[in-house]
């Protein structure tokens, strides 16, 4: 896989002035960081098939984790070059295989995600279902350990109080961590690092500072990670959805507490 990246500092944040309104009617004039909400054209092919709406950072990750989890590659042996212009806008991706013969008109699924991501035709969807999840051996402190740093804080977060993150870790290390506007980018972000960098998802869990519906769930199925952490609580129906495949499926994962829904127990 071939990568050109054009795009260089690319500010995710700005600074903004507003008026800041007390009860007892005062007002004074205050300036703040905002985040820099971003949109880039995502083409297969030279075919205009996705917008996402982001942070302008880790923009190739986006783009490679997005495709796995919407199940259009299968690993990176499926991209033959990934080129992403000088302001971030546009992505190309050439895959290695032409687009598919498609019946009926595309209907596109309505994300719970709080950006405007689309996918705009399902060229070169594949709708085959995800492959269950084989047994993990994984230890409570592995997971105890992202919630505090998570709870430490990440940079973004701190400045703005307005995003989302997600943490990968392999045996316990953090390789990479990441923030975005909405919880699905974070988490495609963190897929497309280990895509990116030879890293076996199946080895790997993800912690997500967002609420776990079905979406997330299934992005964590087509990826073949085997551990999905998170802050917040998941719905009834990802912890089906998870149970159904195997997924081993911790949330409300805070400093001294988790619970676990599905899955494997831990071996501590």
């Amino acid at each position: 896989m071939r990568i050109n990246e054009q795009y260089h500092d690319l500010e995710p944040m700005r600074r903004v002035s507003y008026t800041l309104i007390n009860r007892d009617h005062t007002t004074r004039t205050c300036e703040t960081p905002i985040l820099n909400e971003h949109i880039m054209d995502v083409y297969l092919n030279d075919r205009l098939t996705m917008k996402l709406v982001c942070l302008p950072q880790h923009l190739t990750e986006l783009v490679l984790g997005r495709l796995r989890t919407e199940n259009v590659i299968h690993s990176v042996q499926d991209v033959d070059m990934i080129y992403i212009c000088e302001y971030g806008k546009r992505a190309r991706v050439y895959l290695n295989r032409e687009a598919l013969e498609t019946e009926g008109p595309f209907v596109e699924t309505t994300p719970t995600c709080c950006t405007g991501n689309h996918i705009l035709n399902d060229y070169f969807l594949d709708h085959s279902d995800p492959q269950p999840i084989p047994p993990f051996a994984w230890h409570t402190d592995w997971v105890f350990d992202l919630a505090d740093r998570f709870a430490a804080g990440m940079p973004l977060h701190s400045e703005t109080w307005a995003t989302h993150s997600c943490f990968l870790s392999r045996g316990g290390e953090v390789l990479f961590s990441c923030e975005d506007i909405g919880r699905h980018n974070a988490l495609d972000k963190a897929i497309g690092f280990a895509l990116r960098n030879d890293i076996p998802l199946g080895e790997c869990i993800v912690y997500s500072s967002g609420r776990i519906p079905t979406d997330m769930v299934m992005k964590a199925l087509r990826a073949g990670i085997p551990v999905l952490a998170s802050k917040a609580a998941p719905t009834e129906q990802a912890s089906l959805l998870a149970q159904e495949y195997g997924l081993t499926l911790v949330c409300s994962a805070r400093r001294d507490s988790m619970r676990q829904y599905t899955g494997t127990p831990p071996v501590d």
